[in-house]
């Protein structure tokens, strides 16, 4: 299938039920180089993720337990993947009319025994992230490693999937509206976590195009 492809099934998908989960979505170059660059990284660029933003940002590791980095243009994997993930926005806009404006992603890296309780990506109404998407990068992962993600519903407790971090699968779903959670992982799980947001300038604050 080739990205065009996959964009407009991604759209199609979001449009008809909010979320979308395509195995093996990734390119595999891309997900080849993206996965050994996340390896290469030295532990000093990876930091405890929290909760919030800026003065609400907190270290809350009753409810997540992993390690960020954030991706930007300053390595050939790093643009490659801004490139394609540029490339989704500009076809979902197409086909959704959604105003996706700029694109934020972090590596995140779970070790043994590391999860993140159920949660949501944005509120409604802040009009802050608007699309998540999520990809894998770990090669030849097992049922018995853990660290699925969980999607629920809006309302309700019973999960509509269990999704396995298998290499190249992506997952993209509209951040207000679906509550999910990772899943205690019991080896290294490496992933990227990204978000869509909607140009939130006003006259008082320019809202830079990531």
């Amino acid at each position: 299938m080739s990205d065009s492809e996959l964009f407009e099934q991604v759209a199609e998908e979001i449009y008809r039920q909010g979320y979308s989960v395509l195995s093996n979505a990734l390119p595999a170059e891309l997900c080849n180089s993206l996965a050994e660059e996340v390896r290469r990284l030295p532990s000093e660029r990876f930091s405890r993720a929290g909760i919030g933003r800026q003065e609400t940002h907190l270290k809350a590791e009753v409810i997540r337990r992993d390690e960020i980095c954030w991706i930007d243009n300053s390595t050939t994997a790093g643009h490659d993947w801004l490139e394609w993930a540029g490339g989704l926005k500009q076809a979902i806009n197409r086909r959704l009319f959604l105003g996706l404006f700029s694109f934020e992603s972090h590596y995140a890296h779970y070790q043994t025994g590391d999860f993140y309780k159920v949660h949501l990506d944005a509120f409604r109404g802040q009009q802050n992230r608007v699309l998540t998407v999520v990809t894998y990068l770990n090669p030849d992962w097992n049922p018995e490693d853990g660290g699925e993600l969980v999607i629920y519903p809006e309302k309700g407790s019973t999960p509509l999937m269990k999704v396995m971090p298998e290499f190249g699968t992506l997952v993209v779903f509209l951040s207000e509206e679906f509550p999910h959670e990772v899943l205690p992982a019991k080896t290294d799980r490496y992933s990227i976590a990204g978000w869509y947001r909607i140009n939130s300038s006003d006259s008082s604050r320019i809202d830079p195009e990531a």
